[in-house]
């Protein structure tokens, strides 16, 4: 009754104010579009990617994954009033009463107006029972304690010891695992993910169970895992953020947001891509190929091995800058065939030359990559084979990889397999894939990796898509670099575009280590980036769209939970005339976070996803410790969603619907 009175006696309004902007797509300049989208090559990238981000002198903290900042956009926001009057409230009283007594006819699906303020209760919480609002609204509560939050995995692990597995279980559904984990496996959690469809919104799906091991056996299993039993041989030209640092060894340091694997053995890697086999099924089953997974390279392999591949990646990028000047990957420096020939003409009639010539990957537009990249998918080239370039003043061919030992490039082969295995399972399925973003010196070989799977699998439609995280410097020229090269080699392009969740860990990092800091100096660089990067993808969509070729062959996840970005993104998708029906742009955020952005977009008809963890209730204690800490992080979210819980609790209170059964009519596109 305490709490009946306190929701009682809360004060709060709803505004049911909805976006009119009309679309402005101009089409007089189409010809022209298509003709220099031809035409221009890769071109444009190079001097795009000039100038990425804004510098400001105003630190940050605080970058999670999905992440979303507590700072408001200034600028290009399509900003509504947060309060509204009393007739405005009426009047969205009476349409709901009239939602509710005259549903749309069977067959047919619901479509809501957006509010683009994101202050609906009404469209944010009619997925929910009365009893979840009011949980959610206590772990919410919880959430803006500090001193709880820091404490939250203690607490949890002396409850299980005080109640007993069977009461803590018990405890835990009716709290935090309720609230953030849809259930205990993909058999459990199918209710949860058909009712989020009748509601417009689809799954990622995650087996969330993670080890609860020690920092001093992360930094044990890390530092072994990651050097090669020939030893760290740090080679002339070796760049050091591509090496173990104990220090550094154990990757959750600073990072409360994203799951860490670590590797113990080859089994574990297969038990891995096991389970992520029995998520695709899952996801399948319930979603009608409209489903996702997720799943992380270094859950599949020795992370050593990407070490080495990633330092190839920026060495070969060293060794081209040093040949022709200028910065970025090989693909910007518009070179040809026979520019490399002429570079390489006083070494006269050198056969390892001519080979090395042979295998370069070009085309009428110039060189692509300096190795043939595809072999690293095929599950039989050999790394230490693979990775060589001739020296400017001798000819002679010189590794930019170490040797790597026989049973270390069967463990490369077998990760790749475990890769090849999951994607082929996902295309059997008609679900995607989503790899996500790791630290900066797994990336260049993670996204490497990944863009070669686009290669192979994305040749009809996205299966495969990258992470991209706006919060480092280079994101804009990567993506533009990886746009270039599927439009060249004509494959479907899939990002997930997100803020970062490695921010703090990669500045200490890189200043212990002595190479320069990846990551934008505040977070008003970081979301110039993250804005002017999707915008260069809904560029690129447009002439495609003018053009008449399949816009779908670029799709974007806009993975955000910060309202100015979504609405950047609707209002851009808006101005240059693409509908959510084109099915090229999608929403994301995390079940149970921001849910009052999730639902009104699927139920007006966006493409909206939840992030859907799922495992034993005991097993996702790290998960549940860290969504504690993520909400920790963004109090003013929290503040207003649980403004807004309250508000639907309490309007529900006094219309007499605490027992309110959720029915969606809605059909995601």
């Amino acid at each position: 009754m305490a709490l009946l009175r306190s929701l009682s006696a809360q004060r709060t309004a709803i505004s049911l104010v909805y976006g009119r902007n009309s679309n402005k797509s101009s089409n007089s300049v189409a010809v022209a579009a298509c003709r220099s989208f031809h035409q221009r090559g890769s071109r444009s990238t190079s001097i795009a990617g000039e100038g990425a981000a804004s510098e400001s002198t105003r630190g940050v903290s605080g970058a999670r994954f999905l992440h979303s900042g507590e700072r408001p956009l200034q600028a290009s926001t399509l900003v509504q009033p947060e309060l509204v009057s009393s007739e405005s409230l009426k009047r969205s009283m009476k349409q709901q009463s009239s939602q509710e007594k005259n549903p749309s006819p069977a067959g047919s699906p619901q479509r809501d107006p957006l509010d683009v303020s994101f202050n609906d209760p009404i469209a944010a919480f009619k997925s929910k029972t009365t009893g979840e609002l009011i949980r959610a609204y206590l772990v919410y509560m919880i959430c803006s304690s500090e001193k709880l939050v820091e404490h939250n995995m203690t607490l949890m692990k002396l409850a299980r010891n005080l109640l007993g597995q069977k009461l803590f279980v018990l405890l835990m559904k009716s709290s935090f695992y309720g609230h953030f984990v849809a259930g205990e496996n993909r058999h459990t959690i199918v209710p949860a993910l058909e009712r989020l469809r009748s509601f417009g919104v689809k799954p990622i799906l995650d087996y969330s169970v993670e080890e609860d091991i020690t920092q001093e056996e992360a930094e044990k299993r890390e530092v072994e895992s990651s050097v090669s039993s020939a030893g760290d041989k740090k080679e002339e030209g070796s760049m050091p953020q591509y090496h173990v640092d104990k220090s550094f060894a154990d990757r959750r340091y600073k990072v409360s947001s994203a799951r860490t694997y670590f590797y113990l053995n080859e089994a574990t890697c297969e038990r891995n891509m096991e389970i992520f086999i029995k998520c695709l099924e899952a996801v399948s089953g319930a979603t009608f190929g409209t489903g996702i997974t997720a799943i992380k390279l270094t859950a599949l392999g020795r992370p050593q091995l990407l070490l080495q591949l990633s330092e190839v990646i920026m060495r070969t990028r060293k060794y081209m800058e040093d040949m022709v000047g200028g910065q970025g990957n090989v693909l910007t420096h518009h070179k040809t065939i026979k520019d490399l020939e002429k570079y390489y003409a006083t070494l006269g009639d050198n056969k390892d030359v001519k080979e090395f010539l042979n295998n370069v990957t070009s085309d009428k537009e110039g060189i692509l990559h300096l190795f043939p990249w595809s072999g690293i998918v095929d599950e039989d080239s050999q790394l230490s084979d693979t990775f060589r370039v001739p020296d400017p003043q001798t000819g002679q061919m010189r590794r930019l990889i170490s040797q790597i030992p026989p049973k270390e490039e069967e463990m490369f082969r077998n990760m790749i397999r475990r890769l090849n295995t999951i994607v082929k399972a996902a295309a059997d399925l008609d679900v995607r894939i989503m790899v996500d973003a790791e630290q900066t010196y797994f990336q260049p070989a993670i996204s490497r990796i990944t863009l070669e799977m686009m290669r192979k699998y994305n040749k009809d439609k996205a299966i495969v898509f990258n992470t991209y995280q706006c919060y480092l410097r280079e994101t804009f020229r990567e993506v533009n670099t990886d746009l270039e090269q599927a439009k060249r080699q004509n494959f479907y392009f899939g990002a997930k575009l997100v803020r970062g969740a490695y921010m703090d860990q990669e500045r200490d990092r890189a200043k212990s280590l002595g190479y320069p800091d990846p990551v934008n100096p505040t977070f008003e660089a970081t979301t110039e980036m993250y804005h002017k990067t999707l915008s260069e993808c809904l560029r690129r969509i447009k002439l495609m769209k003018d053009c008449d070729d399949d816009a779908r062959k670029i799709g974007i996840m806009v993975a955000s939970h910060n309202e100015d970005t979504v609405r950047f993104a609707i209002q851009q998708m808006k101005e240059i005339g693409i509908s959510p029906e084109d099915k090229v742009i999608c929403f994301g955020q995390l079940l149970g976070m921001c849910d009052y952005i999730t639902f009104p977009l699927g139920q007006a008809g966006y493409s909206a996803y939840k992030y859907i963890p799922y495992g034993p209730v005991e097993e996702v204690l790290p998960y549940l410790s860290r969504r504690a800490q993520e909400n920790k992080g963004v109090l003013k979210k929290i503040k207003k969603e649980k403004r807004l819980l309250l508000s639907e609790i309490r309007r529900r209170l006094m219309r007499g619907q605490l027992f309110y059964k959720p029915k969606g009519n809605y059909v995601p596109i």
